[in-house]
């Protein structure tokens, strides 16, 4: 982990979802991944909503990678520098102690342990930026998360392979090493060293600076749509998690980038300033009519104005231009569900069944599947959508309630009856071994 000095804590901390970032984050890693031989599909990608400089790899093949990386970062390259070195750790097999410390802990768990604290579970909106989830719990991080500094040698070596394999530049990671010597001469190193995980070095750095002497693409510039990419980024972070005064100061209204149109129309939906975010926003829809994240924002704007018929529309034509979208149906089933018309709520579950196949692990999609059926008078299907839930958030004992419930109720042999008998069984097994 590359932790720059502040205080850890887990309280507070929440995981955003945002397909676009997401996507963007991805675009990022392909190259890299495949210089790496790694498979893009097998990774997760997880964006946390934290300020500091930070990028970490663990439970297996999980990145995680903290919003305040993304936002100071100046050049895609930065990040993809970063995130090139975090999979030096994974091909140099660093993440077996960590796999083994980790191998039973849910998603929440692990961002608990790696800012040093614990967090009771609960879940959010995961249709957007805006939303995020909370949990965790308490793990022994000094003896799962830290690097030696021969580890960091060897991983910064392999990024810089992998950078050559995929013929970019190293610049960025060399960026991005002398901000944190700039950061830990500012505030020092006196903290705990098993919370800086990741130990930076002047040898670290001279490496990086010879490497980027004798590359052959060190001067390889960065392509025009990562930079737009990475400037859309900017401004979609800056407009949802800062305060819209400080957007407003940033984004000056004859500011022609998309960045900052981008971060404005957000901050004018946070003030209920519908009129306004709309006012920016449809011209850009205008002029690139099969861009799926307008669509998408535009539909979070409608909804949170509470025009939810009209926000149905807009997700209805995110979703047709990016079918595998899967949050951005759960937005859409939402809004069907909210309108509670019998039709609507049969789209609602189409869309919540097409979301889940994509992405399973969204336990919001499950706990609004529960409110379709529940509105459609189907309980067995209810009591199945809802144990889905609980196995994911860690609700072990509800999930066998829920289960056995939904075994009673759904037709003995069917998909659901299956399923919830499998529920039950994972769920006694992971209680008994957790007592």
């Amino acid at each position: 982990m590359l932790v720059l000095p502040g205080r850890a804590s887990a309280q507070g901390v929440s995981l955003i979802r945002d397909t676009e970032i997401e996507n963007t984050i991805r675009v990022y890693t392909a190259p890299v991944f495949q210089a790496a031989g790694i498979d893009i599909s097998s990774v997760q990608i997880f964006l946390v909503k934290d300020p500091r400089l930070n990028a970490f790899v663990a439970g297996g093949m999980k990145i995680f990678i903290h919003t305040g990386l993304l936002q100071q970062a100046t050049d895609p390259s930065q990040v993809i520098g970063v995130l090139a070195h975090e999979t030096g750790h994974i091909t140099g097999g660093h993440l077996a102690r960590i796999k083994e410390g980790l191998k039973a802990a849910t998603t929440q768990a692990i961002i608990a342990s790696v800012l040093g604290g614990a967090a009771a579970a609960a879940a959010g909106r995961p249709e957007g930026i805006g939303a995020a989830i909370l949990g965790g719990s308490e793990i022994g991080q000094r003896s799962i998360l830290s690097y030696t500094r021969g580890m960091e040698q060897s991983a910064d070596q392999a990024g810089a392979k992998f950078l050559e394999r995929s013929h970019q530049s190293a610049r960025g990671l060399l960026a991005f090493m002398k901000t944190l010597q700039a950061e830990e001469g500012v505030y020092g190193s006196n903290r705990d060293p098993y919370l800086r995980s990741h130990p930076l070095t002047a040898d670290r750095i001279r490496f990086m600076e010879n490497h980027v002497a004798h590359s052959r693409y060190s001067d390889v510039p960065t392509p025009p749509d990562l930079i737009a990419a990475h400037a859309r980024m900017h401004g979609k972070l800056n407009g949802f998690l800062d305060d819209p005064a400080n957007t407003f100061r940033r984004y000056k209204a004859d500011d022609p980038s998309m960045e900052a149109k981008y971060a404005r129309a957000i901050a004018f939906m946070k003030q209920n300033e519908t009129a306004n975010a709309l006012a920016i926003l449809d011209p850009l829809i205008a002029q690139t009519p099969k861009d799926p994240f307008l669509h998408e924002l535009r539909g979070d704007i409608l909804r949170d104005a509470g025009r939810a018929r009209d926000a149905m529309a807009s997700y209805k034509a995110a979703v047709a231009i990016i079918p595998w979208a899967a949050l951005i149906r759960i937005s859409l089933a939402q809004t069907q569900i909210e309108l509670n018309e019998q039709p609507l709520l049969e789209q609602a579950v189409v869309n919540l069944k097409e979301a889940i196949r994509y992405e399973p692990q969204v336990s919001h999609a499950w706990r609004q599947l529960a409110i379709a059926y529940g509105r459609m008078e189907k309980h067995g299907l209810v009591s199945h959508a809802l144990a889905e839930e609980a196995i994911l958030t860690g609700d072990y004992r509800t999930a066998i309630r829920l289960s056995t419930r939904a075994m009673k109720v759904l037709p003995e042999g069917s998909p659901e009856w299956l399923r919830s008998q499998d529920i039950e069984i994972q769920a006694k097994r992971i209680k008994k071994e957790m007592e």
